[in-house]
């Protein structure tokens, strides 16, 4: 955890937060946020940090985005709860809008709170209407912290341990992690070992038609910021279709422009069976969803699934606003644009880092993976860069299984003299001095 010694005004709430929160609430920064603005968090000293870390990539049009904030405003004072109740129009306008973003054969939406309340829905949606009960997750995978998306989860032992006895029938495969692999050069040899253990699973483990869904994230998060090779997920459709089994794209953290396309699965040009949206979709209101198609929920019966506060009107306007920013101006193009420069320069300047293992990414879903004097994954590195930025007043977070990797998830939005400022302070971070 990155430390800093707080302000005299943070202090005081520092004091109240170890007294009266669950301390097994982790935080990376000894802040105390009282209010945000853009690419800008200030705290109760009126201290401000610049944000390259946007709530992990929620806020990706920025905090408190004056469109957001004034939908949000508008809908508090007309309707703020209705539950199952009744309809409302916020959720049907932000269904209709989110079939018309998603990929063309998604017409089916549900609306829940949290990323891992939608990898839930669609966990039971997908063993409901198959009926059957495996679930084929990916090494290195995060899909949440509740029990059974702490089953798929395998980013990291510190989420599932001591947590056993687990949901069962769920089968952990490799992810094609070219750098950290034994095809470190040969990125198709990665590849095809990848799907070959998953044909060695088919023969050895269990039977494809006994496979519900196989769950993936097309760029993972906390597993590393990790870009699989082009045509890897294409090859998971294939056997999907080839053997019955629905195909899941988790798309919450790296959706709604995140990585220079609306979805990153753009980048592939395929299409799943079910996606999951969270983080960015609502501009900072807790809001996630998942879209299928008709012809699937359409065999899963009314009230087999539900959600008491999923879909509420305030976070569905702040879904729709944030969308409308996205296209409105163009910070999914922007991302695409913007992030291609901020690697070139990372790039260039780890030339001269050779404790800079890598540099990935798609769009402003950037990685940078640190390595020791051995080429092994270095957590020291990595902290060290993030613990140097916090003191510059800039707030980065790590990921990977060894925390190795400094993630970039910027507000897409960011000035170029914001970005410029970031780099600077991050580059000066990674020369170690």
């Amino acid at each position: 955890m990155v430390m800093a010694e707080p302000t005299n005004k943070n202090l005081a709430y520092l004091e109240l937060d170890e007294q009266y929160v669950n301390p097994v609430l982790s935080r990376s920064a000894r802040i105390v946020a009282e209010r945000a603005s853009g690419s800008w968090i200030y705290d109760m000293n009126g201290d401000a940090y610049l944000d390259m870390a946007t709530g992990i990539a929620v806020n990706n049009v920025g905090h408190c985005h004056p469109k957001v904030v004034a939908a949000v405003q508008k809908q508090v004072a007309e309707l703020m709860h209705t539950s199952v109740t009744t309809h409302h129009k916020p959720y049907i306008d932000l269904a209709k809008k989110l079939v018309e973003i998603t990929p063309k054969s998604l017409d089916s939406v549900f609306l829940a709170n949290s990323g891992a309340e939608a990898v839930e829905g669609a966990m039971k949606m997908a063993r409901y209407i198959t009926g059957r009960p495996g679930i084929i997750n990916f090494r290195g995978s995060f899909h949440g912290r509740t029990i059974m998306t702490t089953a798929l989860t395998t980013s990291k032992l510190y989420y599932r341990e001591k947590y056993e006895p687990l949901p069962s029938s769920i089968f952990t495969v490799p992810f094609p992690y070219v750098f950290g692999s034994h095809f470190k050069n040969d990125a198709d040899a990665c590849v095809q070992d990848c799907l070959d253990q998953i044909e060695d699973l088919f023969h050895r483990i269990v039977s494809p038609s006994q496979v519900a869904a196989m769950i993936i994230e097309p760029v993972q998060g906390e597993g590393g910021y990790i870009v699989p090779p082009k045509g890897f997920l294409t090859a998971l459709r294939r056997i999907c279709d080839e053997h019955g089994i629905l195909l899941i794209i988790d798309e919450v953290q790296s959706g709604f422009g995140r990585t220079g396309k609306m979805f990153a699965i753009e980048h592939e040009g395929i299409e799943p069976d079910i996606m999951l949206m969270a983080k960015g979709i609502a501009g900072g209101m807790p809001l996630s969803a998942f879209i299928s198609r008709r012809e699937l929920t359409s065999r899963w019966p009314a009230g087999r699934h539900g959600s008491t506060f999923g879909g509420n009107p305030v976070s569905c306007a702040a879904a729709l606003a944030t969308i409308a920013v996205l296209q409105e101006e163009k910070l999914v193009e922007r991302s695409a644009v913007k992030g291609a420069e901020i690697m070139k320069r990372l790039r260039e300047a780890a030339k001269k880092m050779p404790h800079v293992g890598e540099i990935r990414g798609l769009g402003m879903m950037i990685g940078i993976e640190f390595v020791d004097e051995h080429g092994k994954p270095s957590k020291y590195h990595a902290e060290k860069v993030a613990e140097k930025c916090l003191e510059h007043k800039m707030i980065v977070l790590t990921c990977g299984l060894g925390g190795q990797v400094i993630r970039l998830i910027p507000p897409l939005n960011i000035s170029d003299a914001d970005c410029d400022k970031a780099l600077d302070i991050l580059i000066n971070a990674m020369t170690m001095k």
